[in-house]
């Protein structure tokens, strides 16, 4: 099978797009077929070693598929099953041999490209609105790059949830793709201070909680636009990891809470798991939410792939197709 991993860590000439054996299932794993693939920052993190793993490394969270066979002692998916997952990692490849257990059904109304982009992005923002800071009617939430995948997903989970939501964008062009993923206000950083005008919107008082997958570049003016007692939720790198902070600067902002979470705590079990994914394709399925997809790429691009999504110019989901 065709397969794009990493044997040293780096950029994306590090990227080998070679055949490897297709894989046996083991006790408790199903092998599935890959059909559609979610590119995403994480894949990048375990490129370049920010993240851990000892090579070779196949990269890829998230993906949809079909599945092909299962081992003798699994009972909860059978061959031909339409599957997806988004918190096992080896997804960039034909095939994968995976924990059945974190295999979720796809509905036949969800194409597989669909189900594949939503995964990872779709589970994470519902843990992050539902579980993270459960957000509830009146709280309003500051959404990083609300344009992008995730954040079009964090949007409209708050919504639903019936918060109200300040979306920062890069761009006038992205703006607008935050507002119909249904931000009440959208804020153009690259010509205003954002938390200057958090502090506007909210009359001074700041948001309840900030959801920020950026990173070292909005870590302080986050911290500038939450209300005393509110949570600060830093759960992304995309322009490189939070400087070390002293404790003390939590109780200077406000004795404010700080969390770093990572979808793989928030689906321990497979009641979470089928909790949240059952959530995420319910919402596809009944237009609820919607999917953008911003590129689909061959599995043999995966190098460009990644280098726009880092660009940041990129609105919506890019996909990668064995």
């Amino acid at each position: 099978m065709k397969a794009v991993f990493v044997t040293e860590f780096g950029g994306v000439d590090k990227l080998r797009y070679e055949d490897l054996p297709v894989p046996e299932p083991v006790e408790g794993q199903a092998l599935v077929r890959i059909h559609a693939i979610g590119v995403n920052f994480i894949d990048i993190y375990f490129r370049t070693g920010l993240y851990p793993a000892t090579p070779p490394v196949i990269l890829g969270m998230e993906a949809a598929g079909v599945v092909e066979a299962v081992a003798p002692d699994v009972k909860s998916v059978k061959v031909g099953d339409r599957v997806a997952f988004g918190t096992v990692r080896g997804s960039y490849a034909e095939y994968a041999a995976l924990p059945a257990w974190q295999l979720v059904p796809v509905p036949d109304e969800v194409d597989l490209q669909t189900a594949a982009g939503a995964m990872l992005q779709g589970m994470t923002a519902h843990y992050l609105t539902h579980s993270t800071y459960p957000l509830k009617q009146g709280d309003t939430c500051l959404v990083h790059a609300a344009a992008g995948g995730a954040g079009q997903w964090i949007v409209a989970a708050a919504k639903l949830r019936g918060a109200r939501v300040i979306g920062t964008t890069s761009s006038a062009a992205k703006a607008e793709v935050a507002k119909r993923a249904g931000c009440d206000e959208v804020i153009n950083y690259s010509e205003q201070q954002f938390d200057t005008e958090v502090r506007r919107l909210t009359e001074g008082r700041g948001v309840d909680v900030v959801y920020d997958s950026v990173g070292a570049a909005t870590w302080e003016r986050s911290l500038n636009s939450i209300k005393p007692r509110g949570m600060m939720v830093t759960f992304g790198n995309a322009s490189g990891p939070v400087p070390p902070m002293a404790p003390l600067v939590l109780n200077q902002k406000g004795s404010l809470y700080l969390t770093r979470p990572k979808l793989g705590d928030y689906t321990t079990t497979r009641a979470e798991l089928e909790w949240r994914a059952a959530d995420i394709l319910r919402w596809l399925k009944d237009g609820s939410m919607k999917l953008q997809i911003h590129k689909v790429y061959p599995l043999a691009d995966a190098g460009q792939a990644q280098t726009d999504l880092e660009s940041r110019a990129t609105a919506g989901k890019l996909i990668l197709v064995p």
